[in-house]
């Protein structure tokens, strides 16, 4: 995979981006007719982005609450100390766990942010006493659920 963020984007690129990250599963002849392109030239250019690594994957976005996922928490880890064995080992602990979506290393006083899911509240205390809490590297940790969402998104910006 070549590296993204040396390829060249036009506009037309970026249009082809809005649609398919809105509307993922449209076919390449309904996006073509979007941008008034023909259907080889379409699927050329998003294949093009695909081996760019601009498109990194095509998933379907599944809604947590129908499927009993109803609790979000933000959970900002201290680490004991910060170098590099450290980092590596808290950061293949949780590369794995599924309840763990989202995972930050972040500057100032806390060390990582973690964006996890679960079923209930007691599912989350299970994960962090029977796991996250047993990472050795691990000094701290400060939880916080999400009470509402208000905004919640994977289109990215991008200026068109």
């Amino acid at each position: 995979m070549k590296d993204s963020s040396h390829a060249s984007i036009d506009r037309l690129d970026l249009r082809l981006l809005d649609i398919l990250q809105r509307q993922g599963a449209l076919s390449v002849a309904e996006v073509a007719a979007q941008t008034k392109l023909s259907t080889t030239t379409c699927w050329r250019r998003i294949q093009q982005l695909e081996q760019a690594g601009v498109i990194k994957a095509r998933v379907a976005l599944l809604d947590r609450n129908a499927l009993g996922l109803d609790v979000t928490i933000f959970a900002h880890i201290k680490l004991a100390t910060t170098g590099r064995d450290a980092l590596a080992e808290f950061e293949a602990a949780i590369r794995d766990r599924a309840e763990v979506l989202e995972c930050y290393t972040l500057t100032g006083e806390w060390d990582f942010l973690l964006k996890i899911v679960t079923k209930n509240i007691k599912a989350y205390e299970a994960f962090y006493l029977d796991y996250l809490s047993r990472i050795p590297c691990v000094r701290s940790v400060n939880s916080s659920v999400a009470v509402t969402v208000i905004k919640e998104s994977t289109a990215l910006p991008l200026g068109i």
